[in-house]
């Protein structure tokens, strides 16, 4: 295993909370966006955190991958979603995502109960 993401999921949780708590009209707004861009609408839910996941890989956000991994195994991904989710992230951003997407993989993989590894 190369990190613990159901960790660092945990971990950063007070650690957003703390800063929800010195600035929260700012994380109100950011919640607020939050809940209007994962509304239903057009695209399912799964899809949009599948999205996420794969900005996540893009930014090189390692908080990123941990929340949206665990949303999508949460929301019923399969592992073959999270591959090509990655294969699309290397295709846009190069060397940098294959990294990124291949801990993007061991998070869902750590979150998800019915990953095959």
């Amino acid at each position: 295993m190369h990190k613990d993401w159901p960790k660092i999921a945990r971990e950063l949780s007070p650690l957003m909370a703390a800063a929800r708590q010195g600035a929260p009209e700012t994380w109100a707004a950011f919640s607020a966006l939050g809940k209007a861009a994962t509304a239903p609408g057009a695209l399912d839910a799964k899809t949009k955190e599948l999205i996420a996941l794969a900005l996540g890989i893009a930014a090189r956000c390692d908080g990123c991958l941990a929340f949206h991994a665990k949303a999508v195994a949460q929301l019923g991904g399969s592992r073959a979603e999270v591959l090509d989710v990655v294969g699309m992230a290397v295709y846009m951003g190069g060397g940098p995502s294959a990294i990124y997407g291949a801990q993007a993989l061991e998070a869902f993989d750590q979150f998800s109960p019915t990953a095959a590894v």
